[in-house]
């Protein structure tokens, strides 16, 4: 049966990319060094009708579904695979109604992330989870990732604030489950089995999210340079003893602060090992506190430098080497974006093994934390064309896993399993974990036509 024609008799011809240029465009997700190859065709639907027929037409051909968002994801989850359908949801971008009174609004997969804040903010709602592409990813893409951010470290990830979803499933049935209202527990939590699955289970149209109020809060943020990693450490470690729980805590090290200092001189000493940036969002006197407490832990720690903002403009600016750590990298080469995650207590000790893997690789490895939940962001560093430096990347990838696993942590934190980390995976996820994922997945896709190969290693791997 020929897909292209099941496909076109289907749906509009204009919703289908058939030419070499557009089914190269979409082969991967921004995990370019991960495993790809040329799809069939790209299908971009504009209705949940049009969603289900392309399901219709993969189930009558036979033929694999690669569900996709922006393409921003760093662990190949949305890599196309041979002669596969890759289903982008970019076209549907409607938001619906805010409801004011009860804090929710639905919002169709391919809406960017900073869009629906922006579109919240204007009735004074706050949509929480903040990746760092937010700016350019769709909340379908988190979703499926379950992604995280600068906050979640005080006001948690992308599967708090899901409360409902709209899905077509592999054999074409729209499914809506979850709820819209503030609790509500009948039957099994689908909601949140599928948050995080990363396309493997069904594909997710709209989701009903919950809101926060934007007012009574105020920005105050601060860093701090240190001489060492373990006095940054120390520092993370007082702070969490102390019961304080900023709205961001970010650590970059001495390789990112150099290069950002070198790219946009910041007035970074050059002395410094690593920066804290906390960001406080309690409102007058009892912010004034926590911050004049969050400094005194700082310089308790051994902190060589600190400076509180004084205004939003001034906080922004503070935060300003976070936001430019990858590009700033980026000029030495291609990234290739890590994540892993390990106990509070033990970040430092982390980053040292990080600094011990990148001397045996030889590779530039810099470091980005959400230090508040222990979620690090190793960014590697290979010279453009220098295919030898790549696979010594990729080995360093699973190093980092080890590494974080012998500590205590997972091989990933928010950026999902994808490709990139299904080593990884399998030597976390034990024998049972293993089964139960593969029967969750037999039962509700028996034919593996869902971004088959993704997001959990076969079992008996």
């Amino acid at each position: 049966m020929d897909l292209i024609a099941e496909l076109s008799a289907r749906l509009p011809r204009e919703r289908l990319l058939t030419d070499v240029a557009s089914r190269e465009r979409y082969r991967h997700d921004a995990a370019a060094w991960t495993p790809s190859a040329a799809p069939a065709v790209v299908a971009l639907p504009e209705t949940l009708e049009e969603v289900v027929a392309v399901v219709e037409a993969a189930g009558a051909t036979g033929t694999p579904i690669v569900p996709r968002g922006a393409g921003t994801g760093l662990a190949g989850g949305a890599n196309s695979t041979e002669g596969c359908i890759v289903l982008s949801l970019e076209r549907m971008r409607e938001i619906g109604p805010v409801d004011a009174a009860e804090r929710t609004v639905v919002v169709q997969a391919g809406v960017l992330n900073e869009d629906l804040r922006r579109h919240v903010a204007e009735h004074g709602l706050w949509y929480p989870p903040d990746p760092a592409s937010r700016a350019i990813s769709t909340i379908g893409g988190n979703i499926a990732t379950n992604a995280g951010g600068i906050c979640c470290v005080k006001y948690g990830v992308t599967t708090d604030y899901v409360l409902g979803l709209t899905v077509v499933t592999a054999d074409a049935q729209v499914a809506r489950i979850g709820r819209a209202t503030a609790k509500g527990v009948t039957g099994y939590d689908l909601t949140s089995l599928i948050v995080g699955s990363e396309g493997t289970l069904a594909i997710v149209v709209d989701a009903t999210v919950r809101l926060l109020p934007l007012g009574g809060r105020e920005d105050r943020a601060l860093t701090a340079t240190f001489a060492s990693l373990p006095a940054a450490g120390e520092a993370v470690e007082a702070i969490a003893r102390a019961g304080v729980v900023p709205a961001a805590l970010e650590l970059i090290d001495r390789t990112c602060l150099q290069a950002v200092q070198a790219w946009q001189d910041l007035g970074i000493a050059d002395d410094a090992a690593a920066m804290l940036l906390i960001h406080l969002d309690e409102p007058g006197e009892t912010g004034e506190a926590l911050a004049a407490e969050v400094e005194a832990l700082l310089r308790g720690a051994g902190a060589t430098g600190v400076e509180l903002a004084s205004s939003t403009e001034e906080a922004d600016r503070l935060l300003l080497a976070r936001r430019l750590a990858h590009p700033a990298l980026e000029r030495y080469g291609s990234v290739l974006s890590e994540d892993v995650c390990v106990p509070r207590s033990r970040v430092a000790e982390m980053l040292g093994r990080i600094e011990a893997i990148a001397r045996e690789a030889d590779l530039t490895i810099a470091n980005i934390a959400h230090a508040g939940d222990g979620n690090l962001h190793p960014l590697i560093v290979a010279p453009a064309g220098d295919e030898a430096a790549r696979a010594r990347a990729l080995v360093a990838v699973d190093r980092i896993a080890e590494e974080g696993r012998a500590l205590g942590g997972t091989v990933t934190g928010e950026h999902g399993v994808g490709l990139l980390k299904l080593a990884g995976a399998a030597a976390e996820l034990d024998p049972a974990e293993l089964a139960m994922h593969a029967a969750i997945k037999h039962a509700l896709d028996p034919r593996g036509l869902l971004n088959p190969g993704k997001a959990f290693p076969p079992v008996g791997t």
